[in-house]
């Protein structure tokens, strides 16, 4: 079968590889699309994976039934949660594997079969066609929904998004489409452009004079929510800047450094921080019912490219040229 292999170095190739083989309670997808995630610049930027791609994000129809798989059958159609929990704790038990002491991630969907646990799986409806079903049921629209909850609060009014990447642009539509006045905010011309396309009421391009900027957007005082998507030392502190007293910072974005300040960011200002990382599996089912009450994750797709095309869909991605893009065997 064909396969995307990140070489390194922000370079890409097709590779052919042996099919996948179930392990005892997993499921062969035949992969019918599969998105990028910006979460992967870092290993197609860096190191790569030998052999493999970061690809997490994929629908399909189930081909083959690893031992002891019940729940699904040949031909079904799927969305799969690329997070996997241990399927014996109480969090697993309540749809919540990314609680889970024991979950790990799934990759390697870029390609024309995966292999993908059955409990990961998510049944399809018939009419939700394959490229909306692959933002909905996964982290693409998966991660504002999942930060949508947590700020489900009526005194909510305006909200900063910083970072126009894919899970930012989600987090426009999606709080878009929740009624909410948006503010979206990145470097690249392309994202700011396409925001507006996706709700947002204002979206500018990040300069020195951002904060003295955000501050006249909303009558010096701040924004209620400020979702960082971006996870970088300037998006961090610009989002604890243009939040108000009292207010809430989101951590959507990835980020391992040590950034904050406890009197500076928080004490003296009353700031709420919360943290958001991929979404619950049982919180599909809504994501669909979201879909049918109106929220058109379709316009989050920009591009859509044969797999044969991965390395070309890769670098325009890279560019920040896109907005969520689409792969297809």
């Amino acid at each position: 079968m064909k396969l995307l292999e990140m070489t390194g170095d922000a370079t890409s190739r097709l590779i052919d590889a042996a099919p996948p083989v179930p392990e005892p309670g997993e499921v062969i997808i035949q992969t019918a699309r599969s998105a990028i995630c910006g979460s992967e610049m870092k290993t197609y930027r860096g190191a790569g994976i030998a052999g493999g791609n970061s690809g997490h994000e994929a629908v399909g129809r189930v081909v083959e039934l690893g031992e002891g798989v019940t729940d699904l059958a040949p031909g079904q159609r799927v969305g799969v949660s690329a997070v996997v929990g241990c399927g014996n704790c109480a969090e697993c038990a309540r749809g919540r594997y990314t609680w889970c002491k024991a979950a790990r991630s799934r990759s390697r969907m870029h390609a024309e079969r995966f292999a993908i646990h059955a409990r990961c799986c998510s049944p399809l409806p018939d009419d939700l066609p394959w490229d909306e079903a692959t933002l909905l049921t996964g982290d693409g629209m998966g991660v504002p929904w999942h930060t949508a909850k947590k700020i489900d609060r009526a005194d909510i009014n305006t909200i900063i998004v910083m970072g126009l990447g894919p899970i930012g642009l989600g987090n426009v539509l999606m709080q878009a489409h929740l009624g909410r006045r948006v503010i979206g905010v990145d470097i690249i011309d392309y994202r700011v452009d396409f925001a507006r396309q996706l709700g947002a009421d204002v979206s500018i391009k990040a300069d020195e004079t951002l904060i003295e900027r955000l501050m006249d957007l909303t009558d010096g005082e701040g924004a209620d929510v400020v979702i960082d998507c971006a996870g970088q030392r300037a998006s961090v502190a610009n989002s604890f800047l243009s939040a108000r007293r009292g207010g809430i910072v989101v951590f959507n974005g990835e980020s391992m450094e040590e950034l904050l300040a406890p009197s500076r960011d928080f004490n003296r200002r009353e700031i709420w921080a919360v943290g958001c990382w991929y979404y619950f599996m049982r919180e599909v089912p809504e994501m669909f019912a979201l879909w049918r009450a109106g929220l058109d994750v379709a316009k989050m797709i920009t591009h859509r490219f044969p797999l044969d095309d991965a390395p070309e869909a890769f670098e325009l991605f890279d560019r920040g040229q896109t907005g969520k893009v689409l792969l297809r065997p």
